[in-house]
């Protein structure tokens, strides 16, 4: 099956498959739905996805781009290609041939934060990045000097503009990182993060700590408070396939807001393995988690089921330290979610009693 663009399609089957060690030096065992032939689709993927989808999370144009990675050949296209082209920055296509390709990574492709403004990189709905269970796949950090300053004021600004589009991330792990913890597959921090027709799968982070997470996506300091955009995108998607972290098994952030539109998250794990049920600590966000100050989760035509979390938030996790921001939830479903849950109205989503939450033409149950 391969990734389709602009259909709508169901996902009736749940996947089960025999996988390897995420961690250590340890030898993968092959997975055969994380080739992109297998596994769901991207975009469009469940019988929600009937949300528009405005212009500035569309897709980027890759019709010029800076740098091709490969000569036509699945044997060029190489952890030391991928990881060359992300530094060098700009727009990014592949050319590994006619087929599906998986490319393991032996170590983090690294955004420098002069190379933009706007950093593209595009699969083609053929391509499979692999962190092999050892390493990150995307780190971009604004504020990290290693990745050369840009402004005086590293926490907000427009730049660098990262887009992921039309490939898929796997087996990819940040537990061997010791200071930006977290973010599985992809941890960026300041400019703008768009995720557009992307797979996630078996990607993990830490397990245990109060606020670390983000199996696949870990996100921090977008520009002026604007939205990270999650379109057409699957987190998980069968058994077997899920992320899993501490908090937020799909994704997490601190004072980030997101739209997730046309999306689906599930078998998806936020389980802290040092906190019991019902204590405090990590465990929080089955799917999704956000803290922070001011901001707001917006989500529509999207699908959360069968993500659990230990403690909060066998769904959703959403707190914000001033009690501002807010929940919108249209055209969605969130159900079957095993975990926690504190809030006065829905299950499955555990927040303040006084955040706002806008549901409309919503299942919750």
């Amino acid at each position: 099956m391969r990734p389709v663009y602009g259909s709508c399609l169901v996902v009736i089957a749940a996947f089960s498959v025999a996988c390897g060690d995420d961690g250590g030096d340890s030898v993968l065992v092959p997975n055969p739905l994380t080739n992109p032939d297998d596994g769901p689709p991207a975009g469009n993927q469940n019988q929600e996805a009937t949300c528009d989808v405005p212009a500035e999370a569309g897709l980027e144009d890759v019709s010029n781009p800076t740098t091709v990675v490969g000569d036509g050949t699945a044997e060029s296209c190489t952890s030391d290609a991928f990881v060359e082209a992300v530094a060098k920055g700009g727009v990014i296509t592949f050319d590994c041939g006619p087929d599906d390709v998986i490319i393991t990574l032996d170590r983090t492709a690294k955004v420098f934060n002069d190379t933009g403004p706007v950093i593209v990189i595009d699969g083609g709905g053929k391509v499979t990045l692999s962190g092999a269970g050892n390493h990150r796949i995307l780190y971009m950090n604004t504020c990290d000097e290693a990745q050369r300053w840009t402004t005086s004021h590293c926490d907000n600004q427009d730049h660098p503009r990262l887009s992921v589009q039309n490939i898929t991330l796997i087996d990819a792990s940040s537990k061997r990182e010791e200071e930006y913890r977290g973010g599985g597959a992809i941890w960026a921090r300041g400019g703008r993060l768009k995720i557009i027709n992307t797979r996630f799968f078996n990607n993990v982070t830490e397990e245990e700590g109060i606020t670390v997470g983000g199996g696949a996506v870990r996100a921090l300091s977008q520009f002026e408070g604007r939205p990270v955009y999650l379109v057409n995108t699957t987190f998980g998607g069968g058994e077997g396939l899920g992320n899993r972290a501490s908090n937020g098994g799909a994704i997490s952030s601190i004072g980030v807001s997101w739209t997730i539109l046309n999306s689906m998250f599930t078998h998806n794990d936020g389980v802290d393995v040092a906190t019991p049920s019902g204590s405090e600590g990590g465990g929080k966000g089955g799917a999704i988690f956000n803290d922070g100050n001011t901001m707001t989760l917006d989500i529509c035509g999207t699908r959360i089921q069968h993500n659990e979390a230990n403690v909060h938030g066998s769904a959703i996790f959403f707190v914000t330290n001033d009690h501002s921001g807010n929940i919108v939830i249209d055209r969605s479903v969130i159900t079957d979610n095993v975990g926690g849950s504190w809030y006065p109205t829905y299950p499955q989503i555990s927040g303040h009693d006084d955040t706002p939450i806008d549901v409309t033409d919503s299942v919750i149950e």
